[in-house]
């Protein structure tokens, strides 16, 4: 259950109206580091949590919270929009160089939403949910809720580099204030999970045939790895073993030969020629199942 308060999660002022800038701030609202994408993630993730309520209530909690933003940007979006200069709205119909790019204005900002903000990025494409991690299991989906906020923050930061308005500074600064507290709520709950919980699933554990595999750094660079470097010697982070390097990285695996296929896949002689060296086989069993098939669609 939701409620909402009509008022903003914080206060939203627009001292220099700019339509450009509303156009930069879509990407904070429906781009795959935006607010619509942390809302969803937090909140699928919480829906769907089985293990402590603490956790549940957490990734809802701030699911809501994100909710909240959205509402603050789309706010600012139409407060910047607001602005737009009738001449630049005016040249969408008469001067087909501006329509164009509607001199840097979002054209659908103007021709879709009627000078309102959209579940869409800074290039107007609409949000799209595939960019949400909810992995069903807490300790990963907390690092990717970590990562997510990251990203968010060095958008937020670049928003406020890219303008000169104090209001929209002011809000950026908010915003940039609560991912730095995302961030660290969620390394704070990794932290309680306790080391058993990465790597991620930590119920599963490397087998003795594979376990030297589990620590080795493989270098495919033409660049000697710097022997320094922290994630090629010294303890493992999850206190489990130790880092090693493989450099160059090692071929553990067999030249691929793979066996014809039957004229009717139209792969070329030198895939369908059975003297070619590269086994048979498969081309019988092919045709016979599409016999099979064949005489099953006829019954």
């Amino acid at each position: 259950m939701f409620f909402h308060h009509k008022e903003l999660a914080y206060t939203v002022r627009v001292d220099k109206p700019n339509p450009v800038f509303a156009r930069m701030l879509q990407q904070a609202i429906g781009g795959p580091e935006g607010e619509i994408r942390v809302a969803m993630q937090y909140l699928f993730q919480g829906w769907g949590a089985r293990g402590g309520k603490r956790y549940r209530d957490m990734l809802i909690s701030t699911g809501t919270e994100e909710l909240g933003h959205i509402e603050l940007l789309c706010t600012a979006v139409a407060m910047n929009l607001e602005g737009a200069p009738a001449e630049v709205i005016d040249n969408v119909v008469t001067d087909p160089l501006v329509a164009a790019r509607m001199g840097g204005m979002e054209p659908r900002h103007f021709l879709s939403s009627g000078l309102s903000a959209m579940p869409s990025d800074a290039n107007g494409v609409p949000f799209n949910a595939a960019c949400i991690d909810v992995g069903g299991n807490l300790a990963s989906n907390l690092m990717a809720n970590a990562a997510a906020e990251a990203v968010g923050r060095s958008l937020a930061a670049r928003l406020w580099e890219a303008t000169d308005d104090p209001g929209m500074k002011d809000m950026l600064q908010f915003l940039i204030a609560r991912d730095t507290m995302h961030q660290n709520q969620w390394l704070a709950a990794l932290e309680e999970l306790g080391p058993d919980a990465i790597p991620a699933p930590g119920e599963v554990k490397d087998d003795e045939e594979h376990a030297q595999f589990a620590y080795t750094f493989f270098s495919h660079s033409d660049s000697p790895m710097p022997q320094d470097a922290r994630w090629v010697s010294g303890p493992s982070m999850d206190g489990k073993g130790e880092f090693s390097l493989a450099d160059p990285a090692p071929a553990l695996g067999q030249e691929p030969e793979l066996q014809t296929v039957p004229e009717s896949a139209h792969a070329g002689p030198e895939a369908t020629n059975p003297d070619s060296g590269n086994g048979s086989g498969v081309g019988d069993t092919v045709k016979r199942f599409a016999k099979d098939l064949q005489q099953a669609i006829n019954v």
